[in-house]
């Protein structure tokens, strides 16, 4: 992208992508060169040195930054990647999206719409899967049309869970805990990390058609599914610093109290504007009534000043020695 493109731009998308093999790279390439043709054209920040990123941010004109933190299993982190993003980009927007999700021209129409009429926010949006395994032809005119047609035919609308994207406004978030990418958990913590400062947090799924490329989780150590990811000793960790707001929780169990999905968004855009989101309320309550044991220690502990079950129990039995 020239400078003048840039200087132009109010968005900068970021994204670290896995390395460019098989399936994977065919599905990340599709992605990434759809975000540089939508307009107005955002600035494309892609971070890391796994194979293949380099090659494609320089074949694309992206600005391209190898070095990421990375966790002992040489996961990146999310608070670097964060904190990378705001540092080294100029626009007021900045919106993280896997490197496999496909956007079109109403994602920055309905950024622009949310940012007219909020100073600072965080948009998400439900995401439809669809199977592409072959490359997207961009060198025809009607691609987007063809693949929204595809994703509308034949693609399936995820749950409220599977949050793909995050645009937000720069500044919203302090640093981060160093939650791993991809690794579970995290994606929900920045739901309920903006909605603990306050912010407006926007579900834009009526507006914003998101298209996932499906795939298997083979390109991990894990294998292609996503149980043994789930049970990791990295989901465990992600699980446990997600629980920043409250270390005490993981102990007791109370992690659940940070799993914010879509559902718990603020608010709603719609064709005729932002709207309350009341579906938030029931999500809150399904959420506390389906861990009645949860919410019983959540209530016993505040008689402790806050104390863990492990530190009251470390208490009593200090009082009978």
């Amino acid at each position: 992208m020239n400078a003048a493109a840039s200087a132009n731009s109010s968005l900068t998308i970021f994204a670290i992508p896995k390395p460019f093999r098989g399936h994977i790279g065919v599905i990340q390439r599709n992605a990434i060169t759809a975000w540089t043709r939508i307009q107005p054209r955002p600035n494309v920040f892609l971070f890391g040195d796994d194979e293949g990123t380099g090659d494609l941010a320089r074949e694309l004109g992206l600005q391209h930054f190898p070095n990421i933190q990375r966790n002992r299993w040489g996961t990146p982190l999310v608070s670097d990647l964060f904190a990378k993003a705001e540092e080294l980009s100029q626009t007021p927007l900045l919106s993280y999206v896997n490197a496999d999700i496909i956007l079109f021209d109403d994602f920055p129409q309905a950024l622009s719409r949310v940012a007219a009429l909020q100073k600072r926010f965080l948009m998400v949006g439900r995401r439809t899967d669809v199977d592409i395994t072959q490359p997207i032809a961009f060198d025809q005119s009607d691609w987007a049309e063809t693949t929204r047609q595809q994703a509308e035919t034949s693609g399936v609308l995820q749950i409220a869970r599977s949050i793909d994207y995050f645009a937000f406004t720069r500044g919203l978030y302090p640093p981060m805990p160093p939650l791993a990418v991809g690794r579970f958990w995290w994606d929900n913590w920045l739901i309920w990390k903006a909605r603990s400062l306050g912010a407006p947090v926007v579900d834009a799924s009526a507006l914003v058609t998101i298209v996932h490329q499906n795939h298997d989780y083979s390109h991990t150590a894990y294998g292609p599914g996503k149980q043994t990811l789930i049970t990791s000793e990295e989901a465990q960790l992600n699980c446990r610093l997600a629980c920043e707001g409250s270390p005490a929780d993981f102990a007791d169990g109370l992690s659940w109290r940070y799993v914010y999905t879509i559902d718990d968004a603020t608010h709603t855009l719609t064709p005729q504007g932002i709207t309350d989101n009341p579906r938030r309320h029931w999500k809150n309550f399904k959420r506390n009534t389906s861990h009645p044991v949860g919410m019983a220690r959540v209530l016993t502990r505040s008689l402790f000043g806050g104390k863990s079950s492990e530190e009251k129990t470390g208490r009593t039995a200090s009082r009978q020695r």
